[in-house]
């Protein structure tokens, strides 16, 4: 099978954007719903305070946003590649998970979820060294 040279660069630019735009999107609505906070109980004050806080929120339109950017971006690398390959490599996503939840959120990452996550990574570079498309084209 002989793939065109800019299908794998298309690739591979589409799951950095998958890998970017997922964790970051979910990065910015955590920030946002942790800002507008939780509803106590079930009043129905309560909760048009909440919701329309949440409609409000920048962080969390910031987040949708990303998060649609990721899911277009997750449809079209489907039209180039495999599943069995796209869904691996967008797991380099977990780092970036982490490397955000530490700096924008504050979060502690421990060492051993530091090393579950280079152990994935490890897996994702051997899938990322085979073909991306094992199927022939419809």
């Amino acid at each position: 099978m002989k793939d065109s040279p800019g299908l794998h660069l298309k690739t591979y630019i589409f799951i950095f954007f998958m890998v970017l735009f997922a964790p970051l999107g979910n990065v910015l609505l955590s920030k946002g719903m942790k800002g507008v906070g939780s509803a106590k109980n079930w009043a129905p004050g309560e909760i048009f305070h909440v919701l329309s806080s949440i409609m409000t929120s920048g962080y969390i339109w910031l987040g949708i946003g990303c998060l649609l950017t990721f899911f277009v971006a997750y449809m079209l690398v489907l039209t180039w590649a495999d599943y069995s390959y796209v869904q691996p490599a967008s797991s380099f996503s977990y780092a970036v998970v982490a490397m955000l939840g530490y700096f924008l959120l504050g979060e502690t990452v421990p060492p051993l979820r530091w090393m579950g996550i280079f152990v994935i990574c490890g897996g994702v570079f051997i899938v990322g060294h085979t073909h991306p498309r094992t199927t022939e084209k419809v």
